[in-house]
């Protein structure tokens, strides 16, 4: 499960060097970087292009003044979930990499009014594009108890959904992340219940920035945009995300049924290059919490 960062830097770029050297970068190739974030990969794969072309995508407007000034370099402020429509807006069709560090970044938790972090007493949003509708509070005090169970269940895979679901119900209106925090856990020093609220937590952020429908979307238009030979990069942070990614590379699809040719050869657009998830060292864990959580997956493109 993602864990929140516990320092200030504004983003560490997390499997950094395995991450690039997994895209095995052509000098003069097209690659995307659909989460730039603090553009620490954004940077690493500029530096290894001659006269290729990088595109990132962020929908999040704090993070726009952290784009490279670059004539190789176009930032997308979009979601990239609609990134196939949006290269080809750019007039880009084929790709011969793509990263995705999904998550949140260090900022955004640190940032109290953002609402990502119950360690802060901010009000309840939790968007990653201040333009959304849907925020945390809206969760909190407008959908009904089996909805709210169910993101509980499914995406936080929280212990007893249905008590945090009627906790929060009878107690509405919630506006604020203590505010939550005192109707689930009561008084409690909040460390007591660390591993619980960060279920419930990441549940509200999934829901309000639909991050797997969005992370579905994204692989399933995987098989369109690279070139033969092109490669996909992925770096979750908790069991949902790592299932779905493991699943359409293995099989082509999210609920990893897998179809076979007369031969008995698995028929699938990518080639998971790694059977187990590549995960970061003792050392870069030292170095940045984020990095624990972070399980890393290579596919390539089938000729």
């Amino acid at each position: 499960m993602e864990t929140e960062i516990l320092h200030g830097n504004y983003h560490r770029a997390v499997l950094l060097k395995e991450s690039i050297d997994a895209l095995n970068i052509q000098p003069d190739g097209i690659y995307v970087d659909v989460t730039m974030g603090a553009a620490g990969h954004t940077r690493e794969i500029l530096s290894r292009l001659t006269t290729g072309k990088l595109y990132a995508f962020d929908q999040d407007q704090d993070a726009w003044k952290n784009a490279p000034v670059d004539p190789r370099f176009t930032l997308i402020k979009e979601n990239f979930g609609d990134a196939k429509n949006w290269l080809r807006f750019n007039g880009v069709k084929k790709i011969n990499g793509l990263l995705a560090d999904l998550g949140v970044s260090s900022h955004q938790f640190d940032t109290a009014e953002r609402g990502f972090s119950f360690r802060f007493d901010g009000p309840l949003d939790m968007r990653m594009n201040h333009k959304g509708s849907l925020t945390a509070e809206k969760i909190v005090n407008e959908y009904d108890v089996d909805a709210m169970i169910k993101i509980f269940r499914v995406y936080g895979e929280v212990e007893k959904p249905h008590v945090a679901a009627h906790k929060i119900v009878a107690a509405r209106p919630i506006h604020t992340t203590h505010e939550l925090i005192r109707v689930l856990v009561g008084d409690d020093e909040w460390k007591e219940h660390h591993q619980f609220l960060a279920k419930v937590f990441q549940s509200l952020r999934i829901e309000v920035n639909q991050e797997m429908q969005v992370l579905e979307n994204l692989l399933s238009q995987l098989p369109d945009l690279l070139e033969d030979h092109g490669r996909a990069v992925v770096i979750s942070y908790h069991s949902l995300e790592d299932r779905m990614v493991k699943s359409f590379f293995r099989s082509g699809n999210i609920e990893d049924q897998q179809t076979k040719d007369f031969f008995g050869n698995l028929i699938r657009p990518l080639k998971p290059l790694n059977a187990k998830p590549i995960l970061p060292s003792a050392e870069e864990i030292e170095m940045n919490s984020r990095a624990r959580s972070a399980k890393m997956r290579i596919a390539e493109k089938i000729s």
